[in-house]
């Protein structure tokens, strides 16, 4: 029986839209811009360069970092410029730019892998980061190293299926279109850990993929449906909700013997053992008042959003907003030309109607932001401290463990712009460990040349 976990809101879940569009390719576009930061942690070095041709599935970037994954081509064709273009996330990254040939000529390294030796943990970790396979929820944390970094730690296996944001269905689609591939994915990612079970965390406003999950599954997954809650499928809150299990501030699921990987990411693990496919699509719920059709796309990476959108019958209202992931954690992009990321679970176009902004916000005390913090926080004091650059305050008041769910700007009778301060705040504090960073390595720097004279 599922627990529960901390505050949490109930925002419509404007599926309805999409819930029943069962995802279709969408048609790879002349050119696509595969940006070398697909991933948490330092960028990929490009591996090809200007003329080369490649091949659908080919390595074209790859990093020694330990925290990485690798960058697979998402066609075929010739590499046309390696530059910076621009991100999704607003910044120019360095980029290989593919021009299509048309043919998908699959490199020969797409191949099945077979043999007793999918049975050790490291053969299998070594695929998956070679597949270039990150959290696909979002997050985009290279599943290899999370997965070898909770070796011997973890007892718990968790797939986060919640699909909690509103207006996203591409994690229910894939459930409901791919079950067996996802069950075989969750056994593998239990296999590596030398666990027998794991736990699926499915929202209750998903009962066809719980019932046909239900139905698939052996005694080896046990489906928990969920309490229809945001942020439920937020990773400390999902162990919660799923386990009783409470991380720790400043924790990882790993200090309280979890790992959640997303259902997407169990799904591109089948693929990458049993196909030899890397991580080069994925589905995109293209959605909100602005789109024509409202669909599920699987979307090549690297695809403009420009095209995406005209697949999904173009904008019937001028947009105001364009968002990459959902209402309440999503980027919003101020270009079209930006491309499909591995993090593209969502493109959701909104007229002015749903603005809820107004000129004064103002705080009214009213405490509703602390009573929905899924992390106990508290907002308004946070808000506070922000607004005077209190750094001190900020970090005793454990700030950066706040998820930026937007539980609390959705909430704020006063429309303050909580969720984007509490960004800003920890970005204040990270600007302000690495200027004492650089000050102590100068000052160690120089009393060493100092004694060096002496």
């Amino acid at each position: 029986m599922s627990n529960s976990f901390f505050g949490g809101i109930h925002p419509g879940d404007a599926k309805a839209s999409t819930s029943k569009e069962a995802s279709r390719p969408l048609s790879p576009p002349s050119q696509v811009v595969i940006p070398m930061s697909l991933h948490i942690g330092p960028p990929c070095t490009p591996t090809v360069k200007v003329g080369d041709v490649v091949k659908l599935g080919q390595k074209i970037g790859d990093s020694e970092a330990p925290i990485s994954a690798p960058i697979h081509a998402s066609v075929s064709g010739k590499v046309v410029a390696v530059e910076p273009r621009l991100h999704p996330n607003g910044s120019m990254v360095m980029s290989v730019v593919i021009e299509n040939d048309g043919l998908d000529t699959p490199d020969e390294s797409i191949t099945p892998h077979d043999g007793e030796n999918l049975t050790d943990p490291e053969v299998l970790t070594a695929i998956i980061r070679e597949a270039g396979i990150v959290g696909m929820g979002g997050a985009t944390f290279p599943t290899a190293f999370k997965i070898s970094s909770g070796l011997g730690k973890v007892d718990t296996v968790i797939i986060n299926a919640a699909e909690c944001e509103p207006y996203i269905t591409s994690d229910h689609r894939t459930m409901l279109e791919h079950p067996d591939e996802v069950i075989a994915g969750i056994r593998i990612l239990t296999k590596v850990f030398g666990l027998e079970l794991a736990y699926v965390g499915i929202e209750k406003n998903k009962p066809d993929a719980i019932e046909l999950l239900s139905k698939k599954c052996g005694d080896d997954i046990k489906i928990m449906p969920l309490q229809t809650r945001y942020p439920q499928g937020a990773e400390k809150q999902l162990i919660q909700s799923i386990t009783g299990r409470e991380v720790p501030p400043g924790g990882l699921p790993a200090h309280v013997g979890c790992v959640v990987f997303n259902v997407f990411t169990a799904y591109s693990v089948y693929r990458a053992v049993h196909e030899g496919m890397p991580a080069i699509e994925r589905v995109v719920t293209v959605a909100g008042d602005c789109v024509n059709t409202p669909t599920n796309l699987i979307c090549r990476i690297g695809t403009p959003l420009e095209h995406v959108f005209e697949a999904a019958g173009g904008f019937k209202l001028p947009p105001r907003k364009v968002l990459m992931g959902g209402p309440m954690m999503g980027n919003a992009q101020f270009s079209l030309s930006a491309p499909v990321i591995k993090a593209t679970n969502a493109l959701l176009a909104f007229s002015g109607k749903e603005d809820k902004n107004v000129s004064n916000p103002t705080c009214i005390r009213c405490g509703k932001c602390s009573e929905v913090c899924p992390m106990r926080l508290v907002p308004m004091y946070m808000y506070m401290y922000e607004r005077k650059s209190d750094l001190e305050s900020l970090e005793k008041l454990h700030v950066t463990d706040c998820i930026e769910c937007g539980a609390c700007t959705y909430i704020c009778p006063g429309r303050l712009h909580l969720t984007q301060s509490f960004r800003t705040a920890k970005a204040k504090i990270n600007a302000e460990k690495a200027r004492r960073q650089a000050a102590e390595k100068a000052a160690t720097e120089k009393t060493a040349k100092e004694v060096a004279k002496v």
